[in-house]
């Protein structure tokens, strides 16, 4: 699941220009590699390694579009598929800055292919708005689709983020925090709160080599139900957990 937003652990993204560099036209790439892949709190591999990477386009206008995707153990077992271990994301919006204020105002699909085997589906779809201030970012995500990460009839469902990266000095360290508050519409038991502290490293402060390439720590925990959240191989999946990661863009 995402991460637009997915942004604290990815670091800034390098673009390519398109065509020559007084171009409108700027395209970039990410790929990485979790040593557990946690997103809103909850594991989306049941503690285990993900890899996963995406491609960006963006217009000097503030339009942009992007598709991003990650391995994934819970549509098997959380969700019941008889097959499916992907996830790939979809999203596009605007955004832009006034002054130290930034905004950003979107809609992302998450699509999980495989075989549903009669249960619900998980693909989800969301609208999204951020406001920023400097180090501080205030995100809300609203879900428009019926189904939302496997709940049915969860139309409506919405998650506050309110984020925080702070750089630590020139080093290229940087020290991030976050909260969020999921709300499931008419699936009020799967209702919970995440936090997130961490630090990650510009490795490109190093050498020219590296430019590029982050490295990351963070702990992330919940108050989730723990009977809610537990996959069929007995995992909390909300549990408090440490993920390191590494990151290259281009």
């Amino acid at each position: 699941m995402t991460k637009v937003y997915p942004a604290l652990a990815l670091a800034a993204f390098v673009t390519v220009p398109a065509v020559a560099s007084e171009s409108p036209h700027s395209l970039s790439a990410n790929v990485s590699l979790y040593s557990n892949y946690v997103f809103r709190g909850i594991s989306q591999t049941g503690g285990y390694p993900a890899i996963q990477g995406g491609f960006d386009y963006s217009h000097a206008s503030g339009v942009y579009i992007g598709t991003w995707a990650s391995n994934v153990g819970w549509i098997e077992d959380f969700q019941g598929y008889a097959s499916g271990n992907m996830e790939i994301d979809l999203y596009g919006g605007y955004h832009g800055s006034v002054g130290d204020v930034s905004y950003d105002l979107g809609i992302i699909t998450y699509y999980y292919p495989g075989k549903k085997a009669g249960v619900v589906t998980a693909n989800t779809t969301e609208l999204y708005a951020s406001a920023g201030w400097k180090w501080f970012t205030l995100k809300y995500s609203y879900a428009v689709s019926d189904e939302v990460f496997g709940f049915a009839n969860a139309d409506g469902s919405d998650y506050w983020d309110l984020s925080a990266s702070v750089p630590l000095g020139d080093g290229g360290l940087t020290a991030f925090a976050h909260w969020g508050k999921f709300k499931f519409k008419r699936n009020g038991n799967q209702d919970y709160e995440d936090w997130k502290i961490g630090l990650s490293y510009d490795m490109g402060k190093l050498a020219k080599q590296t430019e590029g390439m982050t490295l990351g720590i963070m702990y992330t925990d919940t108050n989730a139900n723990k009977g809610a959240w537990t996959d069929s191989n007995g995992e909390f999946l909300g549990k408090g957990t440490t993920t390191v990661w590494i990151s290259k863009s281009f």
